[in-house]
C-alpha cells in the first residue's frame, strides 16, 4: 500500500471516529441569533476543590484524606432528592421540586436556555413564564463522511425538517419551594402537495424525553451531580392517575381521580403542550386564563420565518377562556368557562375539553 492510500485510510478511520463520538450527543441546539456573553450565577455550586492540603480540626483518618473522591458510604444512587431539588412524576409528566423561592431560580433558568443554544421570545417574570424561540436540534442530522467533512467549512447547508421550542413555568410552593415545569412543542415540516414543490410547517406530538433531558440538565445547573440526576429522573414514580372525558350537568368536562394539587399541575402542562396561551392563572380559584385559536383559523402570514417564527397580526381573533379546576374530596372535575367565566357547552368548549383530556392520559 502506497503512502498516498495509508493517508486515505487513515483519514476515513478519523472521520468515522469522530463521527461515532458526535452520535452520543442527544441534543445539540444552535441559537439563530447570538445571545451575549454571560457571567456566572452566584447562586450556582461551585466546582469542589482539593483539600487533600487543608488543615482540618477533629479526628483524622487516612480514608478521610483521599483524593477528592467520594466513598462508596458517601455516594448515594438514585436518591430521592439532591441536595435542595427532587423529581416529581405522573405517567410521563415530569417536574422539579426546589427549594428555594422563585426570584433566586429566574436568572439561573434564563442563562440555562441560553447556554443551551436558544433565546427567548418570553420572558415574564411575574407570570413565571418562560419561552423560547423554535430552533433545531442539530445532533439530529446523520453524521455521515460527507456531512462531517463538507459540514466544517458548509454547516448551514444541513438542516433538520423539525423544529422545537420549550417552555418553563414555576409555580411557588408549600414552605418556600419553587415547582419548575418544562414543556416542549414541536413543529414538522413536510411536503404540501404531492409534486413535492412546497413544503407546510404543521405541529408535531410533544416529545416527554426532550422534557426529561432538560429537567436533568437543569438539575446539573442548579447543583446536582450529573450521574444523579440522570438516575433520579429516570427513576421517579410514573404511576398516573385514571383520567376521563365525560359529561356533567350537561357540561363536557375532564375527571381525574386525583387531589387539586397534582390535578392543577397536570393541567397546566397540558395547556402548555397543547398550545395554549396561558395570559395568567390563579391557583386559589383554581381557575387558568386562555386564549384559544380553533382549529382550522389561519392566523399564519405568508413567508417561512412568519409562518414560523412570528407572531400573527390576527392573534386578538383568538377566544378567550377560563379553564377551571375544581376538586371534590379525591376527584378534580376539569371544565370550561367563557372568558366573563359563565359555562359553556360550545363545540370549541367540547374541543378543549377533548384536547386536554387527550394529553393528561
Amino acid at each position: 500500500m502506497n503512502q498516498i492510500s495509508k493517508l486515505a485510510v487513515l483519514g476515513v478511520a478519523i472521520s468515522l471516529a469522530a463521527c461515532s463520538v458526535i452520535e452520543t450527543e442527544k441534543v445539540n441546539y444552535r441559537s439563530t441569533r447570538k445571545a451575549p456573553s454571560l457571567d456566572v450565577p452566584p447562586d450556582l455550586t461551585q466546582l469542589t476543590r482539593d483539600s487533600r492540603y487543608a488543615i482540618v480540626g477533629g479526628a483524622v483518618s487516612a480514608s478521610s484524606l483521599n483524593s477528592g473522591k467520594p466513598s462508596a458510604s458517601d455516594t448515594v444512587i438514585a436518591a430521592n432528592a439532591i441536595a435542595d431539588i427532587r423529581v416529581e412524576r405522573a405517567g410521563n409528566t415530569r417536574w422539579l421540586v426546589v427549594n428555594r423561592p422563585p426570584e433566586k431560580l429566574w436568572d439561573s433558568l434564563r442563562d440555562f436556555w441560553q447556554d443551551n443554544g436558544f433565546t427567548l421570545s418570553v420572558d415574564e417574570s411575574n407570570l413565571g413564564i418562560m419561552e423560547t424561540d423554535w430552533n433545531e436540534n442539530r445532533a439530529k442530522i446523520p453524521q455521515d463522511f460527507i456531512r462531517n467533512a463538507i459540514g466544517k467549512v458548509f454547516d448551514s447547508v444541513y438542516s433538520t425538517p423539525e423544529r422545537d421550542k420549550f417552555r418553563t413555568r414555576l409555580e411557588r410552593g408549600a414552605n418556600g419551594t419553587t415547582e419548575i415545569y418544562i414543556v416542549h412543542r414541536g413543529m414538522l415540516e413536510i411536503f404540501a402537495t404531492e409534486k413535492k414543490e412546497s413544503t407546510v410547517w404543521q405541529p408535531r406530538p410533544a416529545d416527554p424525553e426532550l422534557e426529561a433531558e432538560f429537567l436533568q440538565r437543569l438539575m446539573v445547573r442548579l447543583g446536582s451531580g450529573k450521574d444523579q440526576a440522570k438516575a433520579q429522573v429516570a427513576s421517579a414514580s410514573a404511576k398516573a392517575p385514571l383520567v376521563v372525558a365525560t359529561t356533567e350537568g350537561g357540561q363536557s368536562v375532564v375527571r381525574l381521580e386525583e387531589g387539586f394539587d397534582r390535578a392543577w399541575r397536570r393541567v397546566g402542562l397540558a395547556l402548555d403542550r397543547s398550545g395554549f396561551t396561558v395570559e395568567d392563572r390563579d391557583r386559589k380559584q383554581g381557575i387558568y386564563f386562555v386564549r384559544y385559536v380553533p382549529v382550522g383559523t389561519d392566523v399564519q402570514q405568508p413567508g417561512f420565518f412568519s409562518k414560523l417564527f412570528g407572531n400573527s397580526d390576527k392573534a386578538s381573533e383568538a377566544l378567550k377562556y377560563q379553564i377551571a379546576v375544581r376538586t371534590t374530596g379525591t376527584t378534580t372535575l376539569v371544565s370550561v368557562l367563557d372568558g366573563k367565566g359563565n359555562a359553556t357547552n360550545s363545540e370549541t368548549a367540547q374541543r378543549i375539553v377533548k384536547v386536554v383530556a387527550d394529553d393528561l392520559k
